[in-house]
């Protein structure tokens, strides 16, 4: 018996986009890294990038109408479903960044977002945060379809980042099913 090697998911072919492309979008979060972001390397640790990404989908999604409120009266939110991390540079102790996000994609019960952080020191990107998040029910916690308001919210924003003159720079493995 011979093994094969498993396949290789499909190498990353977008270019990422520069500090001023990301720019384009507006800053969700503005910070400096503080000492407990700082781990025993010196650097901001992985567990404060994811944060700072998921806090500014967070964010941006409570821009479109899902928020507390939207819980609380609908029963109803999104959950991340699946994540992909990417880091390009570190970050130290005191240094500033932001944090930006796009809404890329959408079908009825999910949608495709990605979140940037800039390193704001040395105006570079320094990680990106790609997730599929589902639409949910929290009370059965089963996915169900988008109200009107809130799929209008996601296209609204979907076709903003659709005019921007840079692609994503997905991972190439995950996105909206059809």
């Amino acid at each position: 018996m011979t093994l094969q090697p498993a396949a290789q998911p499909a190498a990353h072919t977008t270019p990422l986009p520069t500090f001023a492309q990301v720019l384009e979008l507006p800053a969700l979060i503005e910070t400096t890294v503080q000492p407990e972001y700082i781990d025993f390397y010196g650097h901001m640790n992985v567990r404060f990038y994811l944060i700072l990404g998921a806090e500014a989908v967070g964010l941006h999604a409570e821009r479109i109408g899902i928020d507390s409120a939207y819980h609380e009266q609908r029963r109803m939110g999104v959950f991340t479903a699946e994540h992909h991390l990417r880091y390009f540079s570190e970050l130290s102790l005191g240094d500033k960044l932001s944090v930006h996000s796009r809404f890329l994609d959408r079908s009825r019960r999910a949608g495709h977002i990605m979140s940037f952080l800039l390193d704001r020191e040395r105006d570079r990107l320094a990680y990106t945060l790609e997730l599929i998040v589902v639409h949910m029910d929290t009370t059965t916690r089963r996915p169900v379809d988008m109200p009107d308001d809130i799929a209008r919210g996601f296209d609204e924003q979907i076709a903003l980042s659709r005019a921007l003159n840079w692609p994503a720079p997905t991972c190439g493995v995950m996105g909206i099913r059809r």
